[in-house]
């Protein structure tokens, strides 16, 4: 048994925000770069360009890369051997984001109800969701997501007869739809399967997917690349001012599901796909 206190995960998660939000992964940088490359609108190029520099002057000077420094998505990994001592793991996750918004100077985007629309002021609560898993670790991943690209996400309750036909075309339109106002070039995290609400979790976790890295199953990462040829085609480009970068990848997670379902869920990101993850 390991014992991890809620001032370390505190601690930790507080770093996390503001690291995530200051710093963009690796991945993501060299797809942007790539990107660059690849375009050749020279209107989508210099949009590329102006990302670019973007990325460095706010690792430089320690600012958000976007103003819309998200609401807090944070996934936990729970070992069965770990025991959580000091607190309320769930309190802990709230608290670590609190002081992570606040010291770092990151914009307060959470409202406590949604209708009543009164802001928190410090951008709790987060987003939780728990997997309980063998070992003794505590994986943290802290995920902000912003709602310029949130707002453009679907979930689409197909029929099985849809097929992989349907699947992609659902992919596409969702795309389309969204045009310019889910900030491309997109990250698209698709869920297909299990139930309403496991499809849109699933496509949640597929934008947490190192950019490059594909699905194991070969029709599914057969589907990843096609889509992402075809979105690419749309000629929606960076920023949506035209091109052939659209997006810089499409990471696709299944799940068994009932016989008479085939739940899609298509989670959009921007090219600020911000995750940081540590384990305790």
């Amino acid at each position: 048994m390991k014992n991890i206190h809620v001032n370390d995960i505190i601690k930790n998660i507080k770093e996390m925000c503001i690291e995530a939000n200051y710093y963009l992964s690796d991945d993501m940088k060299a797809a942007l770069d790539q990107a660059y490359n690849d375009e050749e609108n020279p209107l989508g190029k210099q949009i590329l360009s102006q990302l670019q520099d973007n990325l460095s002057i706010a690792g430089r000077d320690q600012i958000p890369i976007c103003q819309d420094t998200g609401m807090a998505v944070v996934f936990l990994k729970v070992g069965q051997e770990v025991h959580i001592e000091g607190g309320s793991l769930t309190e802990a996750v709230h608290e670590g984001v609190r002081q992570g918004y606040v010291s770092g100077y990151l914009r307060k985007s959470v409202v406590a109800d949604p209708l009543i629309r009164k802001n928190t002021q410090d951008n709790t609560p987060a987003v939780i969701h728990y997997d309980i898993v063998p070992g003794d670790h505590l994986e943290i991943t802290i995920a902000p997501k912003g709602f310029g690209s949130e707002n453009m996400s679907r979930i689409i309750m197909l029929k099985p007869a849809d097929g992989e036909e349907g699947v992609k075309n659902a992919i596409i339109d969702a795309v389309k739809n969204a045009g310019p106002n889910a900030c491309p070039p997109l990250v698209v995290g698709v869920g297909i399967g299990g139930t309403f609400e496991k499809a849109a979790i699933m496509a949640k976790q597929a934008l947490l997917r190192r950019v490059g890295e594909r699905a194991e199953s070969d029709h599914i990462r057969k589907i990843e690349e096609e889509v992402l040829t075809e979105v690419n085609k749309l000629g929606i480009g960076p920023a949506g001012l035209g091109g052939r970068i659209t997006a810089l990848t499409v990471n696709i997670n299944t799940y068994a599901t009932h016989i008479a379902g085939l739940p899609v869920a298509i989670n959009m990101c921007c090219h600020v796909n911000r995750h940081v993850s540590r384990t305790l």
